[in-house]
């Protein structure tokens, strides 16, 4: 792990897709936050009800913490067809209120959030791969909502490097060890193999990390603009852990 930060102070509202990997970061100790609070897995595939649930957690989150972190991708997990422009960060921003800090980890998916674009080019070499985490298979009947064989049959083949599936928590082995017919039924059902990479959880907690050092700085710069006296009392506010 990396150097140590603290949640103390936030909250967290993810996707539950998620909700292994980060559950298993709040079970280490790192991911030591007030209040962590899920959407329902798979709901970019309705938007309107990602945006109410997005929404109704924000303001959850917000009676436990000031400072909130969202644990959603950006450009595929919210795609409004009927408003193009309103992206998942506008939804953000509206949520946001004088004395409250709202941010997302930059990351597009969680996909990305287990292994960059870079990481991801270099395990496929080359080779047109189905990315995937072990919440698309245990959710899949949310993450795949609406989706039949034959739909299926028609998206999934394109791949012809089969399905990846980026594990951090050992959840693939452990289902080919309880109940592997969950495995050859999933990857029938996608008419593509499907084997598991194993990844470490570094790039989640980078991106998690990252989200405090950037309001730290936010509130740095801002106690300089207001002048010596607020800063001092603003560092010493931080430090104190008070909102």
């Amino acid at each position: 792990m990396q150097n140590r930060v603290a949640f103390q102070d936030y909250a967290i509202v993810a996707c539950g897709t998620m909700n292994m990997e980060l559950n298993h970061l709040k079970d280490s100790g790192f991911l030591d936050a007030r209040k962590i609070l899920y959407t329902t897995p798979g709901r970019h595939e309705i938007p309107r009800e990602l945006e109410s649930q997005l929404i109704r957690q924000i303001g959850i989150a917000k009676k436990y913490a000031s400072k909130i972190i969202v644990v959603y991708g950006g450009k595929f997990c919210y795609v409004n067809a009927d408003n193009p422009n309103r992206d998942i960060d506008t939804i953000i921003q509206e949520q946001e209120e004088r004395g409250i800090r709202i941010s997302r980890i930059k990351a597009t998916n969680c996909v990305d959030m287990l292994a960059s674009k870079q990481e991801r080019e270099r395990i496929s070499q080359g080779k047109d791969v189905y990315w995937l985490t072990p919440g698309w298979m245990k959710y899949r009947h949310y993450v795949y909502q609406g989706c039949d064989k034959g739909l299926a049959n028609k998206n999934f083949p394109k791949h012809t490097g089969g399905a990846l599936m980026l594990d951090a928590i050992g959840y693939y082995k452990e289902v080919m060890k309880s109940n592997p017919e969950k495995i050859l039924e999933f990857s029938d059902w996608m008419g593509i193999p499907m084997e598991p990479y194993s990844v470490t959880l570094d790039r989640l907690i980078s991106l998690l990390s990252d989200e405090i050092s950037l309001a730290a700085r936010a509130f740095e710069g801002n106690a300089r603009l207001q002048g010596p006296e607020s800063a001092e009392g603003q560092t010493s506010k931080l430090a104190s852990g008070r909102d």
